[in-house]
Formats: C-alpha cells, structure tokens, sequence
C-alpha cells in the first residue's frame, strides 16, 4: 500500500537478506506509483464506497467485567503448555459466563465471549512490547525445543520426525522412476515434474475431530514448502529420481509449514538425495504500536492470532530459497523488515545446527527397496535399432532382464530396475545392440546357420559373420555339420572387416594367443 509492505510472496536461490531487502524496497516505489494511478483512477472513474457496517455497541457490563477478569486473565495466559493455556482461560469464560448470564442480552453470548479476546490480546500484547515476556516464557528471539530423528520406518526410502515445541511433521520421502512423474496438462500444454511435496494436515493435529481432506491452506502450505526444497534438489541428470515427499502434522502449535521445510529436508538426506544444502525454515512475528515494536521467532499459534505479522523465511546456511508475509496493519516499514530478517537468519542458523545433530549429509547408501536406475547416452541414430520394429527389441529387453528402459529423443537411456542384478542385464543388452564389431576381439558367438561353405555366427545382437569352413577348425573338415551345429555357443575371434562391412570370424585363431591382424579393416 502507499503505508508500506502488506504481503510478499516468491522464491530464491539461495539469496541473501540483504539482497532480498533491495529487493522489496525496490518494488515499494513502483508500487506507490501504482497506488497513484489508482488513486487518480478512482476520483475521476470511481463509485463511492459502500459504508462499512457500524460495529455493535458494547454491552453495559463490559468495563466491570474487563476490570474482574483482568488478574485471573493475566495468570492463565501464562500457563505453561498450549492445552493448559487454553483451559485456564476456558474455566474463566466459564465461571463468568455463569456469574453474568442472567444480565447478557440474548444473543449477545458473542460480544460477551468478545471481553475475553479483548483482555487476551491487550495482555500478551503489552506483556511483549514492555517486558519482552511470551506467553510460553521466551523472549522475542527465543527459539523453542527442538528433537529430532530419522530412519523410523523400513517402508519409506527415508523418514525423518521434527519436533519444535508443540510443532511435530512427520516427513517421508519416496524414489519413484520417470514413469513416476505428475503429469499436468494446462494450457502450456504437457508437462511434467519430478519432485512432489504434500502437506497434509489432520484435525487431530490441534485436538479436533473432522475429515481428513486437501484445502486450499493445505495446498498453500505444500507449495511453500516444495519452493524452499526446490531450489537445493540435484539436477535431474545427477539424480535421475522422481522424488516425492509427503509431510504428515501430528501436532501444531505454530508454523508447520516451516516445520515440513525441517522434516522433508531431513527425509530426503536421509533417503540418499544428494541435496546441495540442507534447508530449515522460521515463522517471524510481530507486535507493534505503532510507535514501539517487537519482532518475535518461531510464533506460536496465539502469538500469529492476536500478532501482527506472520512471516515464513526458508533457507540455507548461504541464503534464502523461499517466504512468504502477511499482516493484519496497513504497512511494514523497512526498518522492520531489516530486522525481521536478520532475526528469521539467526533463527534459521540455529535450527540447521539442531537438525546437523541428527543427519548432517547425505547419506551414503540408499534403500534397499529403492528403484535402481542407470543412465547413460546412445548415439541418436542408434534409438532406432535399441526400439525395434514396433518396439519389439525394447520390450524383449525388459523382459529378459526384468527392468524397464526409457529412451528420449536426445539420446538419454534410463534404466530402471527393483535389482541392480536387472539393471546391469538390460544395460549390457544395450550395449551390444550399439556396439561396433572390433577387429581382433574375441566374442562368444551363437550359431545360426550352416552352409557348405562355412557358418554364420552372430556376435552380437543382429550382427552376424561368416567363418570359413577352413577357420572351424585346424584339421581338414569334409562335414561342417560334424564339427559344429546350429545354437552352438562358440567363441571366435572376428578377423576382419571387409569392404562391404562383412563380418569375417575365426575359431581358429580364437584360441591363438600370437594372432596379428593380416587384412586389417578394411571398410
């Protein structure tokens, strides 16, 4: 607005503070150019506004029971943990209630009930901004408790649960394969990504009951999250995985979102995801007067209810990869987004140093139950011949090793396999399809037919030579049938390669170990 910042929202590359701060003041002045123009706009195209509705009258007893609840409000709202705040405070509204009933007029529960949050807020309030006092104890730059762990389950390729506070995610990753892509057909038309974050968030979370479903909240919260990884994930070309990780909240008390930034960082390491750096996140808080203000860490759920200002900050050591602010006043100035900043990177630093002492790199060895995948490059012209008429080669090679094969238009083969046993098969497979006959190279040949002449013996997939009745063996032979028969596995050493690209084999000199080459190749 024309007061200051009211919402940011984006990613980055490992930015710096600094840089994101130019950033936002950068865009404040072309902003208020906009608001100028809107402004403008208005008067000469504009409506008058509809009034807003004129807010409901206090009720007459609301300073005598503002003045009663005050003590007992002010001890329950420092009770330690959120379930005991939560009832104290509730056993107050109770006896109150009782005390005044017969004097609330009816329908007005809700303006009564309103004293509460009333007193509620200008208690906590007041309590930060004048004696630097949370409701859970902490001073405004006071990072909760934080556990950790890893490696709970034998079913994920990787686990991890974080725990800051009442703050739990449960995080898990999954390896998938390129046919494990989300597949989105927009209007941009086919497109496809290999990394997935799920957010989900179940009312027992916060002690309700209800369904379990995907709301826009949830969304939201997923696509933060999946920015603040994106940016440190290896290039698919280093890590040829589809990657999905689901985060599971079993308890919430501020800031799970953050908290999924924590356990999904620390299931994908643990999972063997070659991150390029760790990534933690912090939600920042806000009390302000107007005049004096208090820029508070790791916000607790009351502290964003009756605060004003939530701002998520992701990141690495080197700099910041995802946030996200809103507030509930008109602007935040510079100076408090400079400090919020610099508050949200020492939050930040301290929780990666917390989560470094449960998993501080990737590790080693992936699942056992993994997906194994190879990839390597072919000569495009060669896609043709591993594909086959119909896809009769690529099939028969899936089959005979139990993997699957996946070839792009570049040339890329990925390999994919439940076995490295299956894998190493389907690869060497492709590899003799594309691989050049080598003069002088012994090869273990099949026999695929017989001729007066002499037999042809393939040697490699679809390439096939001719030995010469007088290179079978080094005695006379009348009968080649006597000597060798069809799907006889023979080794033979390929001689020479002639003008017109025939394959000339020898099993003779297969066994001469002083064998020189006398034609040479001659194609």
């Amino acid at each position: 607005t024309e007061d200051g910042i009211c919402m940011v929202e984006g990613g980055g590359q490992e930015v710096s503070e600094e840089r994101m701060l130019k950033a936002i003041t950068t865009a404040e002045v072309e902003i208020k150019k906009i608001c100028d123009f809107l402004k403008d706009f208005a008067e000469k195209c504009g409506k008058t506004k509809l009034p807003f509705a004129a807010p409901p009258e206090p009720l007459d007893l609301t300073e005598q029971v503002k003045k009663e609840i005050m003590d007992p409000m002010s001890k329950a709202l420092f009770t330690e943990g959120k379930d005991g705040r939560h009832d104290a405070v509730k056993s107050i509204k109770k006896e109150y209630f009782e005390k005044y009933k017969d004097q609330i007029p009816e329908g007005k529960e809700k303006l009564f009930y309103g004293i509460f949050e009333d007193v509620e807020r200008n208690v906590l309030r007041n309590s930060i901004l004048n004696d630097d006092r949370r409701c859970d104890g902490r001073k405004s730059e006071d990072i909760r408790k934080i556990t950790s762990e890893i490696g709970m389950f034998n079913g994920p390729h990787g686990s991890a649960l974080f725990t800051r506070g009442e703050t739990q995610s449960l995080g898990t990753t999954t390896l998938g394969t390129v046919f494990d892509e989300q597949i989105m057909d927009d209007i941009d038309g086919d497109r496809r990504s290999s990394f997935m974050l799920h957010y989900n968030f179940p009312p027992y979370s916060v002690g309700e009951t209800g369904r379990l479903g995907t709301g826009r909240r949830e969304i939201g919260h997923g696509h933060l999250a999946q920015r603040a990884i994106e940016g440190v994930l290896p290039a698919k070309d280093e890590f040829p995985y589809t990657i999905r990780v689901v985060s599971e909240i079993l308890e919430s008390n501020g800031s799970s979102s953050q908290a999924t930034v924590c356990s999904a960082s620390m299931s994908l390491q643990a999972a063997g995801v070659p991150l390029k750096k760790p990534v933690a996140g912090i939600a920042m808080g806000l009390i302000t007067d107007g005049t004096n203000f208090k820029v508070l860490s790791d916000i607790l759920g009351e502290e964003d209810h009756m605060g004003d200002m939530d701002f998520k900050v992701a990141g690495s050591e080197e700099g910041i990869t995802a946030f996200q602010m809103d507030i509930k006043i008109p602007g935040v100035s510079v100076e408090i987004m400079t400090k919020a900043l610099e508050q949200a990177k020492a939050g930040r630093l301290h929780i990666l140093n917390e989560m470094a002492k449960t998993i501080s790199a990737t590790a080693t060895e992936m699942s056992a139950t993994a997906p194994k995948i190879t990839t390597f490059k072919v000569d495009v012209e060669k896609i043709g011949l591993i594909i086959g008429p119909g896809g009769k080669t690529i099939n028969s090679i899936s089959e005979k090793s139990g993997a699957r094969v996946n070839i792009e238009e570049d040339g890329t083969v990925t390999i994919f396999s439940k076995e490295q046993k299956g894998a190493e098969l389907a690869e060497s497979f492709i590899s003799a399809l594309i691989e050049e006959p080598e003069v002088g190279r012994i090869y273990m040949g099949t026999v695929k037919r017989l001729m007066d002449f002499g037999a042809f013996i393939e040697i490699l997939p679809g390439k096939e030579g001719l030995c010469h009745i007088s290179r079978v063996s080094k005695d006379r032979v009348e009968d080649l049938r006597s000597v060798i028969k069809e799907e006889q596995e023979v080794e033979v050493r390929l001689i020479e390669v002639d003008r017109m690209g025939r394959l000339n084999l020898s099993i003779v000199d297969a066994q001469n170990p002083d064998w020189k080459p006398q034609f040479g190749n001659r194609k």
